[in-house]
């Protein structure tokens, strides 16, 4: 019981140390800080699958930080992903010793956080915040509704999930979603956005869930005290962010300069309830 105890302590430690983080990055708003911040998150996310995976080779730790440092100064990121693995695979094939296992960590996690960069980059710091609460609220309603009403298996890739935490996670993660996306773009767009970030999210949780018990582990490392590893924790905005980018590209991008003034929209419509409720 005291070891229960312990480590629900650290646990709520932990999240509390974490949000605060996250919260003077988003006030920060510096694209430096925020390059910075999720590069640190990559390096150790990306390490604890090339662990998982038992990858001895170094190169791979060569091949993430050309693209995250390129990812800075590049327009759209998430292309660079495709560069990358025009160059692995090459050089690969020219030693004539291809290797598959080593193009999985560049696949996951790390294309996915060059997405997240490309959010923040491209889109503005306001759809970023958008993806936290849609991933968060998500994680947390699917875990208290299934611990608490599920009964119906989800997945055998991880047992302790249900359907009840599944349909409760969506509908929450869209509910808030959505009344957050309004902020800065038209009701449709937001819902579906959320809906669909929200639903992918589950799915994130899940393929991490499938991989460690391939590998036979429970945690993905042990950085993070009370939460395991790095990739518990971002798991689900891995497969988030690549939906939401595509969602916007497709719902956004239409109008050129919409895209770079998500974030302005929501500082001036919150602007404008302020002013209206003085």
């Amino acid at each position: 019981m005291d070891k229960q105890t312990n480590s629900g302590k650290e646990r709520l430690i932990t999240g509390f140390v974490l949000l605060g983080i996250a919260l003077a990055i988003v006030l920060l708003n510096k694209d430096l800080i925020t390059w910075f911040a999720l590069g640190v998150i990559t390096f150790f996310a990306f390490s604890e699958m090339i662990n998982m995976l038992k990858i001895e080779s170094n190169d791979l730790y060569v091949y993430g930080t050309f693209t995250w440092i390129i990812a800075f100064f590049y327009a759209r990121p998430e292309i660079l992903i495709f560069v990358v693995l025009i160059i692995m695979l090459g050089y690969m094939a020219y030693k004539n010793s291809v290797n598959y296992k080593k193009i999985f960590p560049v696949l996951y996690p790390l294309a996915p956080m060059i997405f997240i960069w490309t959010l923040v980059s491209y889109f503005g710091m306001w759809t970023l915040v958008w993806l936290i609460f849609i991933v968060g609220i998500t994680d947390t309603a699917a875990y208290y509704v299934g611990k608490n009403i599920g009964s119906t298996p989800f997945s055998a890739a991880s047992p302790k999930k249900t359907w009840e935490g599944f349909y409760g996670g969506v509908a929450a993660g869209t509910i808030i979603g959505t009344l957050i996306g309004f902020f800065s773009t038209t009701f449709l767009v937001a819902f579906v956005v959320s809906f669909l970030v929200s639903a992918a999210s589950i799915f994130g949780d899940l393929f991490e869930s499938y991989i460690k018990r391939g590998v036979g582990i429970k945690d993905s490392g042990n950085i993070l005290p009370g939460h395991g590893g790095m990739l518990d924790r971002v798991d689900g905005y891995l497969f988030g962010a690549v939906m939401m980018v595509i969602l916007l590209n497709v719902f956004i991008v239409s109008d050129a300069n919409s895209a770079k003034n998500i974030s302005d929209n929501f500082q001036n419509n919150t602007s404008l309830q302020i002013d209206i409720e003085k």
